[in-house]
């Protein structure tokens, strides 16, 4: 056979291999897990869990190497590490699908897309070394490589119960917020006009402007502090529920399982909604939109502190938090539409 033709015949190998991850990859996405919990142990499933993706995390690595230098498998061998990497794909969704929406929502989607990652880096390995010579070790290659050994290190690190997994969710949120509120801390603390600096780039040379478009009026100002007062209540909810979450989240029972669901996906809520009322409030100031976000973020937040009121992380100690984040939204809110209002 010649070399032109067993290139051939690895890259149909190598192609129907990347077609069949990427089936799998699809009904993982997709599919759901196997009910049948009564045999069902969390721990075992971690453990053979991790065992699984390190195979296929070496079996990436084979093939990587395979296929990089010469001389190239012979079809015989090729057809095996073809075998071999889809023998531990198989493997390791197949124990995914071990894992079911009972042990919490939460958790799963975590798993899933973690999951997802580590197929999704072996599609586009194989897609690089189909693409580029198989006897050459493309800078695309080792990147694509390394891209699924990090999918892969990353379940040593994934949360393991479904507390694990809020907090993890709580934690992304509180990011996103946090930033939000330095960005407007920032440009107040900036001179009048927040945008001169970009302004005056686009057009050189250009006469001092007068247009107060481009900043902040006294009133805004002054309608923008009880904003941050919303937005800062958001970050102090998150906060308090993150440190209530780990003091009292309960994984035992079905009922607090939802529970911790239910305050993952209420949670989640929360930054795009203060990302929203923090870009109105940048000049000029539409104070309709203003009032329409800031409505919008204190609906989300009521709601967030009676799903926690309600759940089983609030215990006494928490209560005083609730209330008073509660007063904090109502008050907050109230001011600033008495402040945009003013003189209408």
């Amino acid at each position: 056979m010649s070399a032109q033709n067993s290139d051939g015949d690895l890259c149909v190998t190598l192609r129907n291999l990347l077609n069949s991850i990427q089936c799998i990859k699809d009904k993982v996405r997709d599919g759901e897990s196997n009910e049948d919990e009564a045999e069902f142990n969390l721990s075992n499933f971690w453990e053979t869990l991790n065992q699984a993706v390190k195979a296929v995390s070496q079996e990436a690595t084979k093939v990587s190497l395979a296929y990089s230098r010469p001389p190239l498998p012979s079809p015989q061998d090729g057809e095996k590490i073809s075998d071999s990497i889809l023998k531990s794909v198989l493997a390791f969704s197949t124990i995914y699908y071990w894992l079911p929406k009972s042990q919490g929502v939460t958790l799963r989607r975590q798993v899933r897309d973690a999951t997802v990652d580590v197929l999704e880096g072996l599609t586009q390995l194989l897609d690089v070394i189909i693409s580029t010579p198989l006897e050459s070790l493309s800078q695309d290659q080792l990147t694509s490589t390394g891209t699924v050994w990090s999918a892969c290190d990353r379940f040593e690190s994934l949360p393991k119960d479904n507390k694990a997994a809020l907090l993890v969710v709580i934690s992304g949120e509180v990011g996103v917020i946090k930033d939000a509120i330095e960005e407007i801390e920032e440009a107040l603390s900036e001179a009048q006009d927040p945008f001169g600096d970009i302004l005056d780039d686009v057009i050189e040379g250009a006469e001092p402007r007068g247009n107060q478009d481009t900043y902040w009026s006294e009133q805004d100002r002054r309608v923008i502090g009880p904003c941050q007062g919303l937005m800062k209540a958001a970050a102090a909810c998150l906060r308090k529920l993150t440190s209530a979450v780990r003091s009292n989240a309960d994984v035992t029972s079905a009922q607090s399982l939802a529970q911790l669901d239910d305050l993952a996906d209420i949670s989640k809520d929360i930054s795009p909604r203060v990302d929203d009322l923090a870009l109105c409030l940048y000049p000029p100031m539409d104070y309709s939109g203003v009032e329409e976000n800031a409505s919008k973020l204190a609906s989300v937040l009521k709601k967030v502190l009676n799903i926690v009121r309600s759940s089983h992380v609030c215990g006494e100690a928490e209560l005083t938090w609730v209330q008073f984040l509660d007063n904090a939204v109502d008050h907050n809110l109230q001011k600033a539409r008495d402040l945009m209002h003013q003189g209408t």
